[in-house]
């Protein structure tokens, strides 16, 4: 563990803490909800912030990032108006995609939704409000919920707002909600947006997630998303993540999934953030259960992206399916450690995992980690991981057709990105994609 009295983080967090118990917001919690932040923080101070020594660290060095002063956001001004920004809101913008849009500023929504009227049995809140009802709290209450996981422990101490969704059993939810998380301030900042999404029982939902930033400071956001997927319902869930230069992006999602229920995630990662960091943990618990996880990240400049996923299988006749590709360039950093569990009990599973990568500057790095741990005997469980260059056959092929060089490993790029854009269900989403990977596409690969 990182010595903790070197980081001025790890101080900023203890204060934090004192204070938070202390507002009247958290006083105003349930005794359960009250008993689980501090079980949290208890956890968090014993854990510290990981370090390479730890296992699941161990390709991601933080030391560098842990140097600076931060501040945190959440309760000093209870209350505040949060006025977005419409520039930034704008950039996060899908053209033609017909959508309920909500845009969180730090963390923190004013209650306006765009798009119309939502449609009867879908409940939109703040968290703020939402940890606060009785009929609600108990979807934060669980304590020792997060292990040994350092930032999903400190969010769960911490946290005060976010964004609370549920869809009432049997509904569909027909346009998808496109929710806008811009981060911005003009001094250091660490910002913990909380969000729980509840999908009941027959119900359909797709939800679309943009991340941009502004400002002149570093931003810290440490996310902790959990999703409950129930009996026969479907989610289908887009995080696209553009933020810029001076944020350390860390998000964790943990799905949990019903018998027969349907989870389809596609994380798209473009430059731009210092650090990218995403934990994705679909937990198939009940029998017939189906995951896709579809990941593609483009990495520049001293980016660090790192992906982790778990994928468990807890009961028999479940089906998962993962692709995450990679492209990395200039003296970029990336990181796919992925992991199928597969327990006793859950025969007949079917589960596949995947990593490719195109290195395509000698500066660049990968690190790729697929793994199978699998307990039961009657399975089909497959794994791989691919790291190459741009295949030179198909270069010359191009140039053979007059196409330049550049234009040429343009194309490339775009087609080995195919592979998991085109899997993604709406189509004015996926033409985003596509121009976002187009935009970042550099001349010169050299």
């Amino acid at each position: 563990m990182t010595q903790e009295q070197t980081i001025p983080l790890f101080e900023e967090v203890v204060n934090g803490w004192n204070k938070l118990s202390l507002s009247g917001g958290v006083k105003k919690e349930s005794s359960d909800l009250r008993r689980a932040r501090q079980s949290a923080f208890d956890k968090f101070r014993e854990l510290g912030f990981p370090s390479i020594r730890n296992e699941e660290w161990k390709y991601t060095n933080l030391a560098r990032f842990l140097k600076d002063e931060f501040t945190i956001e959440g309760w000093e001004v209870p209350g505040k108006t949060v006025v977005p920004d419409a520039a930034l809101v704008k950039k996060a913008g899908i053209t033609l995609l017909d959508c309920y849009q909500i845009v969180l500023v730090n963390g923190s929504w004013d209650g306006t939704i765009g798009g119309g009227t939502l449609p009867k049995g879908i409940q939109l809140l703040k968290v703020a409000e939402a940890r606060q009802d009785p009929a609600l709290s108990v979807y934060f209450e669980k304590q020792a919920a997060w292990g040994d996981q350092h930032f999903a422990n400190l969010n769960a101490a911490l946290f005060t707002d976010g964004l609370f969704i549920r869809v009432d059993a049997g509904v569909t939810v027909e346009k998808p909600i496109h929710v806008i998380h811009v981060y911005t301030s003009e001094s250091n900042l660490l910002v913990q947006p909380r969000n729980v999404w509840v999908v009941n029982r027959n119900a359909e939902l797709s939800v679309v997630e943009s991340v941009v930033s502004g400002g002149t400071a570093k931003i810290w956001v440490n996310g902790l998303t959990e999703i409950l997927v129930h009996q026969d319902a479907r989610l289908h869930h887009t995080m696209i993540q553009t933020a810029g230069a001076g944020v350390r992006l860390v998000q964790q999602t943990t799905v949990h999934q019903h018998r027969q229920s349907l989870y389809n995630n596609f994380t798209i990662t473009l430059p731009g953030a210092d650090l990218v960091r995403n934990d994705l943990q679909a937990r198939l618990e009940e029998e017939h259960t189906e995951s896709h996880l579809y990941g593609l990240y483009l990495a520049a400049g001293h980016q660090l992206v790192d992906n982790h996923t778990l994928v468990d299988h807890q009961k028999p006749n479940c089906l998962s399916n993962e692709l995450y590709k990679g492209v990395l360039l200039e003296q970029s950093t990336g990181v796919f450690n992925g992991k199928v569990y597969v327990h006793k009990d859950a025969q007949k599973t079917n589960a596949f995992q995947q990593n490719n990568n195109l290195v395509i500057s000698k500066k660049a790095t990968i690190d790729s980690k697929p793994q199978l741990e699998i307990f039961a005997d009657d399975v089909k469980c497959s794994h791989g991981s691919t790291v190459g260059q741009f295949s030179e056959e198909a270069l010359f092929y191009l140039r053979a057709r007059g196409i330049g060089e550049e234009s040429a490993k343009s194309l490339l790029i775009n087609a080995f990105a195919f592979d998991v854009t085109e899997k993604i269900r709406i189509p004015e989403v996926e033409a985003h994609v596509n121009e976002l990977i187009s935009l970042h596409i550099p001349v010169n690969h050299a």
